[in-house]
């Protein structure tokens, strides 16, 4: 594994700055252009280690982080008074203590909407991956399993003539209904708190969550996670949707119940299920749901395009200057 160390860009001025990762070159061009800053970083494409944080932050104005490193009490006390903004270079938020930062004064930025469209392209890509099981053929062609033709071999479900399911029809969630209506899709129902004025454009039909997931033939999820969706997707869940339907989840992994998921495709009682979120993450390579042929795992790459994430990066280091300076942040986080 490559070994990162600290590593400082010196400029004009005091504001001193501490990246927690490289970032794609989109940000740090924006950084160093930035004549009052002093940018140090954790020059790794792996995680900084804590003690490394505690270190790089100390004295900093402001911190740009992932969403794997967690901001609690511990590193604001490290970064001490100066602290001024905390640019996070994701859309979730989960790893921060929003509370204390907020007690403390310090302005937040992150990076919504710029990732919608990525996501909505893994998450058909990854809906098609499973429906007409294109891992199993790929290994089918590398292992020698590819023979004569056969008239069932390797078949899997179509989207044309199909009913499709969106749990949370906010901005993925329509993203990935505006993709997926192409397709022949015949009905698209979607559930969540209210019916949305924007489903007319993909003629959704608003419904209650039982009815989308016993009449739907593929179930996407992409709610936010909130304790009421925690383990939507369960045992009774599975035991309601039709034996032929296929579950794909690019939302957040605890949104299902893993272990009921497992017994549901291991049983036959849902087809198949894509995931491209897990819990944990990374997901253990012994977990049994990587046993099952009919159950494809990515590994959390919504967002994993060059364009959007060179857009992130950027947004980031914006929304960090603008923190610095005391001026407006493109996505400032209201808490």
């Amino acid at each position: 594994m490559h070994r990162g160390h600290l590593s400082c860009i010196k400029a004009v001025g005091l504001m001193k700055v501490f990246l927690t990762r490289r970032i794609p070159q989109e940000g740090m061009k924006i950084l160093e252009a930035a004549r009052d800053c002093e940018v140090s970083k954790w020059d790794s494409d792996e995680p900084v280690p804590r003690a490394e944080l505690l270190k790089g932050v100390q004295g900093a104005h402001g911190l740009l982080c992932l969403l794997s490193d967690k901001i609690d009490t511990e590193v604001l006390d490290a970064a001490g008074p100066n602290l001024k903004v905390i640019s996070t270079m994701s859309v979730g938020f989960d790893h921060m203590a929003l509370d204390e930062i907020k007690k403390r004064g310090i302005r937040v930025g992150y990076t919504p909407d710029v990732l919608t469209d990525a996501t909505a392209e893994l998450t058909v890509a990854l809906l098609l991956a499973t429906a007409r099981r294109l891992p199993e053929g790929v290994e089918e062609v590398k292992n020698g399993g590819w023979s004569s033709w056969k008239p069932l071999w390797l078949c899997g479900y179509s989207l044309s003539g199909s009913t499709v399911g969106v749990i949370g029809l906010g901005r993925i969630g329509m993203a990935i209904a505006q993709r997926l209506v192409p397709f022949g899709v015949k009905r698209l129902l979607y559930s969540g708190r209210t019916a949305k004025a924007h489903a007319a454009e993909v003629n959704g039909e608003f419904v209650p969550l039982e009815t989308l997931v016993a009449e739907s033939d593929f179930i996407v999820v992409s709610c936010s996670l909130t304790p009421e969706t925690q383990g939507l997707c369960d045992k009774a869940f599975f035991s309601k949707m039709k034996k032929t339907a296929i579950l794909v989840n690019s939302s957040r992994g605890a949104v299902v119940n893993q272990e009921d998921l497992y017994d549901a495709l291991k049983s036959g009682q849902i087809a198949a299920a894509g995931l491209d979120v897990t819990t944990p993450e990374p997901l253990p390579t012994n977990h049994p749901l990587l046993t099952l042929k009919n159950c494809v795992v990515l590994p959390h790459i919504g967002s994993a395009s060059y364009t959007t994430r060179g857009i992130m990066s950027a947004l980031s280091a914006q929304n960090l200057l603008g923190g610095l300076q005391g001026s407006d942040m493109p996505s400032e986080l209201s808490f």
